[in-house]
């Protein structure tokens, strides 16, 4: 099991570097993620945009630009089709957003006709250290989903699951959010947590504990959760953390 961010860079050094596309990667916060990135050995970058912007950034920032492809894109909306026809043939692994808006962004990721888009439902899943206990805090959804219905959170919690299985976690421990950590029938959110729970308890979600609703607050901390009686596998010491909405 991944128990920090650091175990994970280290893990991701021993393995054959994965190559990146960033779409209108005229971005100074990519072109230093690509220094750090390629000066630690976790990865290679292709980078998409203002091709003469691009360069000059690169020799700016001491990066020899012989030493990453370049991709020219006359707009954001280019840039971002090129990054993702660069998935779709095999030829990065992943595609990240640079200096464009993200509504741009998603109209090529969500675009089924391109053939990125696998499934219905994309999720985000942002990923960092637990600040109680050890191990590492998966939190979803918090960029795509706007107001999930009750099957697409359970496809939320699928994926985030399915992610931190990748990462040692072979049963995660699941949270789900909710303004308060009782079933209120006037709060739809804690109605949802209590059928999710009950769902994963009959197998219907797999490969997880799932429990809620909770506050964040007794979600994540021990002592927060003695607090308030609450008790439980999950309770104090959720590894995922699904909120309700965006």
């Amino acid at each position: 099991m991944i128990k920090n961010l650091q175990e994970l860079i280290e893990a991701v050094k021993v393995k054959k570097p994965k190559t990146i596309a960033v779409a209108a990667a005229e971005d100074q916060d990519a072109i230093d993620i690509l220094k750090q990135a390629t000066t630690m050995g976790l990865a290679n970058f292709i980078l998409v945009g203002n091709a003469s912007k691009v360069r000059e950034m690169l020799s700016a920032n001491g990066v020899t630009s012989e030493t990453v492809e370049v991709i020219a894109a006359d707009t954001h909306e280019q840039a971002a089709q090129k990054t993702i026809d660069l998935a779709v043939d095999g030829k990065c692994d992943v595609v990240m957003k640079g200096n464009l808006h993200t509504a741009a962004f998603l109209k090529a990721v969500l675009n089924k006709e391109a053939g990125f888009r696998k499934g219905d439902l994309i999720t985000q899943v942002s990923v960092y250290d637990k600040f109680y206990g050890e191990g590492l805090q998966f939190l979803t959804d918090c960029a795509m989903a706007i107001c999930p219905t009750l099957d697409e959170k359970k496809s939320i919690i699928e994926n985030a699951v399915e992610l931190s299985m990748k990462l040692g976690y072979e049963k995660p421990k699941v949270a789900l959010l909710s303004a308060l950590e009782v079933v209120n029938p006037k709060i739809q959110d804690t109605i949802d947590a209590a059928i999710l729970s009950k769902m994963a308890d009959r197998g219907q979600i797999k490969n997880a504990i799932v429990d809620g609703p909770f506050a964040l607050d007794n979600a994540i901390s021990p002592e927060a959760a003695r607090h308030k009686n609450i008790a439980g596998p999950v309770a104090g010491q959720a590894d995922i953390l699904v909120v309700p909405n965006l």
